[in-house]
């Protein structure tokens, strides 16, 4: 396991670096790396040749030397430059933030989209950096850390400007074609009228927890083929890449299709926003998005920011947003709203705790999905009308699409057809207006 010396500025710029220092830890950890240890500076700017001061350069020099470091990190995007100069001046391997994360993604991607658009990503981040890359990316070749040991961006150090550029021309066209198969799932969806919900939030807040949650007790499926559908789910950072989208159907309720999208970080590359495009689409073109948040994290809402502004730039801001406070059973009552007083072993007995726009709740244990269901459907009920209808037996066809696409509250077999109230879409109330009964 390589060990890492985590190096981070403190800019006064209203950032809390120590925080952004603690986060780097874990993704170090999430790269099976050790953390040997963590040194910061107050600047006023960034040195522009360095990143830190030239004095600095030599500390933390003789600080990864007598901690054992193998490789050096350091808590921001790193110019080619900057990459160069610390790379001589250090003698060791050099990361930054961009390049760990795009390090984290190879190891996670597991379709092939995932891995073209991770691939993507790390080429562009290679491209202006090839010279001052090379010497890390020759780090013990095939050790857990190394950046050139496994996934889909596995490439020869000796590629140059020319054989990069050509390889992104190809994944791109690969990527192209995926989209175009993506695109044709996303319009099958949607020609099957289903409302469409996007989990989004801050990695590691519980989205893959809170889908498997809402498919084990409301999946359309059962048995081995619903055990199939769950998505893996792990205590870490980026646990999941790939966007799933499976359908749910709660008993008396609407279904409705839901999908876990990839997680957001503080300082996400924009390499990796701008090659995971066309798999954000399904929260920029979903019809509710739930925001799903670790409230036992002290920085939540730093998170909530953070993933605004991701939405912002995905051009997603407008859809409409409910909250979930995961993990909310970890959490001192008083943090909750209108449970100020109760004792912390009596807290899940007042879980969930519901507001107009968002939901307490323990996705874990499985508290609050019935009430999560009940909101959601509350959010989507424009598009929806209630009535009774008097269906002809001659158009069983109607009969059934009602039976899988609406709520059915009552069916009644009449002498002149089948009498059946039930809440379903707009666009069906239109089309079934014909067999409205009063």
């Amino acid at each position: 396991m390589e060990r890492v010396l985590l190096v981070g500025a403190n800019l006064n710029d209203g950032e809390d670096y120590l925080t952004s220092l603690e986060e780097l830890g874990a993704l170090a950890e999430a790269c099976d790396m050790e953390v040997a240890g963590v040194t910061s500076q107050t600047l006023e700017t960034v040195h522009k040749a360095f990143y830190i001061g030239t004095g600095k350069v030599d500390e933390v020099k003789g600080l990864a030397q007598n901690l054992g470091a193998d490789v050096i990190i350091f808590d921001n995007s790193l110019s080619p430059m900057q990459m160069r100069n610390l790379q001589e001046r250090l003698e060791k391997p050099i990361l930054d933030r961009s390049a760990l994360i795009l390090d984290i993604f190879a190891r996670r991607a597991r379709s092939r989209e995932a891995k073209l658009q991770v691939e993507v990503a790390r080429l562009q981040y290679m491209l202006p950096r090839l010279v001052g890359l090379h010497a890390a990316l020759s780090r013990q070749g095939g050790a857990s850390g190394s950046m050139s040991s496994r996934g889909a961006g596995e490439k020869k150090l000796e590629l140059d400007r020319r054989a990069l550029e050509k390889r992104l021309t190809e994944l791109r066209r690969e990527l192209k074609e995926v989209g175009n198969e993506r695109e044709t799932q996303r319009k099958r969806r949607v020609k099957s009228g289903l409302p469409r919900v996007a989990l989004v939030g801050y990695t590691n807040a519980g989205k893959s927890t809170l889908l498997n949650a809402m498919l084990d007790l409301y999946g359309a499926d059962e048995g081995e083929a619903q055990e199939e559908k769950r998505v893996f789910e792990k205590d870490m950072l980026f646990a999941t890449l790939d966007t799933t989208v499976r359908k749910i159907a709660p008993p008396e309720h609407h279904a409705f299709l839901l999908s876990d999208t990839v997680g957001f970080i503080h300082k996400l590359p924009h390499n990796l926003v701008e090659a995971f495009q066309s798999t954000l689409e399904e929260a920029k073109e979903a019809d509710l998005l739930i925001q799903v948040v670790d409230y036992s994290d002290e920085h939540y809402k730093e998170q909530i920011a953070v993933t605004n502004q991701t939405l912002k730039k995905l051009q997603a801001d407008g859809v409409p947003m409910l909250y979930i406070y995961n993990k909310s059973d970890l959490v001192s009552p008083d943090a909750l709203p209108g449970l100020s007083g109760v004792e912390e072993a009596r807290l899940a007995k007042y879980l969930p705790v519901t507001t107009e726009d968002a939901i307490y709740l323990s996705a874990k244990k499985r508290i609050g999905m019935e009430e999560l269901v009940c909101l959601i459907e509350e959010k989507l009920a424009g598009g929806y009308r209630e009535c009774t209808l008097l269906i002809p037996y001659t158009d069983g066809r109607a009969v059934s699409y009602l039976n899988e696409n609406a709520v059915v509250f009552e069916t009644e077999y009449a002498a002149d057809g089948v009498r059946m109230r039930v809440n379903c879409k707009k666009e069906d109330y239109g089309y079934y207006m014909k067999y409205l009964e009063g």
